[in-house]
């Protein structure tokens, strides 16, 4: 009739609308609380062990370079696979369940890895460390958008990742004491890392999961009057082109986004102890630390094409500044501006990723986002470790350098000149 409209399918109604005022604190929910407290503690473990894992698999078990940007690469690769297929599981049965099990197969990989007395223990451990991650990863960023409405989300994330990324601060640190305490043994670390990584999964428990709960609701229902629970129609839609257009950008850039233990190589090849690896290691995650939030909110009120496009110039400038430099004072204030490219680009790109996609979606965009930028960075350490050949300065260059021109494309010419919250509010 005219004057009228019908309205769209559920789910493809695109990028959620922004609320008019939404209260300043109402992206601080109560999951993004305890998911980041949870994602502190993982991430504590997780870097404790991560810069000194290059020199483990090199030096104590006899690997070369290529051994070690394989195992980055494919456990990654094992990740980015199931992190979609996560995505949609979470969408349609809850986020919860698959939160816990990736949580306590990351716990589990590392307890491997304290008892790996050879470089192929320590892949298996990898691969199902990673796979634990891809299997939650989604779902948590899935169930950190709910309550939060789009216009909120660069904070949220930002906030998630400023609290994941202290655990990186925090992790080196006591390592480092500890590999002092320890007269500089390595594998003790290994065992230290596995406490905090038991308690984020004990954590996992304060969580409350709306879908879990409705599907639960939903299965009662049915069984009641003897019928399979629905399939809610909302999940079966495809994704919007513009979330599909970004996602595309995004994961050709990530094939030169390789692993950061091959930088963390790159540092010892320069002339770093594994003292100097991991109090380096350290300052860059407190920059990225200290940034995330800011690089979040200041998302929320600008392009958020913009702002990774900044994050994408700061790594051009810490790939070729590596892959040139021989001084260690140099080498370390590089690293630190390194670390502003995390700040301004994984935050960012989750909350990019999600105001793409309906609410009844998320779990699938965080998939196909993490899944096929992570595939991505597979194969960056795959070629970037047969390229090596000892210092490591070709690839990096090369990584820089392609970086540099994505930064000017992003600025220039940016996929969402519009803002898409302008373009999607309903009329009055």
């Amino acid at each position: 009739m005219p004057g009228c409209s019908m309205p769209a399918p559920p789910g493809t109604e695109g990028p959620e609308p922004s609320r008019d005022s939404p209260s300043p604190r109402a992206w601080l929910t109560r999951n993004l609380l305890v998911l980041s407290v949870v994602s502190f503690l993982q991430d504590t473990a997780s870097e404790l062990i991560y810069p000194i894992l290059p020199i483990f698999i090199t030096v104590v078990l006899g690997a070369p370079a290529a051994v070690l940007g394989s195992i980055e690469g494919l456990a990654d690769g094992i990740g980015a696979i199931v992190s979609p297929f996560a995505g949609r599981a979470a969408d349609r049965m809850g986020r919860k369940p698959l939160i816990a099990a990736g949580y306590g197969l990351a716990g589990f990989g590392k307890l491997l890895i304290a008892l790996a007395t050879a470089w192929p223990t320590v892949l298996v451990a990898r691969s199902i460390d990673r796979f634990g991650k891809g299997l939650r990863g989604s779902p948590r960023d899935a169930l950190i958008t709910d309550g939060v409405v789009a216009a909120q989300r660069g904070k949220a994330f930002g906030f998630h990742r400023a609290m994941d990324t202290w655990g990186a601060v925090v992790g080196p640190l006591i390592g480092l004491v500890a590999y002092e305490a320890l007269h500089h043994q390595i594998r003790p670390l290994l065992w230290i890392a596995v406490i905090p990584a038991v308690l984020s999964v004990a954590l996992v428990a304060l969580v409350h999961d709306p879908r879990r709960d409705r599907v639960i609701l939903l299965s009662r229902e049915a069984a009641e009057v003897g019928h399979r629970a629905p399939t809610d129609p909302a999940t079966l839609v495809p994704l919007p082109p513009l979330f599909r257009r970004v996602v595309a950008i995004l994961t050709v850039f990530s094939l030169v986004n390789f692993p950061d233990a091959l930088l963390l190589l790159r540092l010892h090849s320069i002339g770093f102890s594994v003292a100097m690896t991991i109090l380096a290691y350290a300052t860059y995650n407190i920059v990225y630390a200290s940034f995330s939030y800011p690089a979040g909110a200041l998302s929320d009120r600008l392009s958020r094409s913009r702002i990774y496009a900044v994050g994408l110039a700061f790594f051009s400038l810490g790939y070729i500044g590596l892959g040139l430099t021989r001084s260690t004072a140099l080498a370390w204030v590089i690293l630190c501006a390194y670390g502003m490219f995390a700040a301004c680009t994984d935050g960012v790109g989750k909350a990019w990723a999600s105001s793409l996609a309906g609410p009844a979606l998320q779990g699938r965009a965080q998939g196909i986002y993490q899944g096929f930028t992570g595939m991505a960075i597979v194969m960056a350490g795959v070629w970037a470790g047969l390229m090596w050949h000892g210092t490591g300065g070709v690839p990096l260059l090369i990584s820089g350098v392609v970086a540099g021109l994505f930064a000017l494309w992003l600025w220039v010419a940016p996929p969402d000149r519009v803002r898409v919250d302008a373009v999607f509010t309903p009329p009055r």
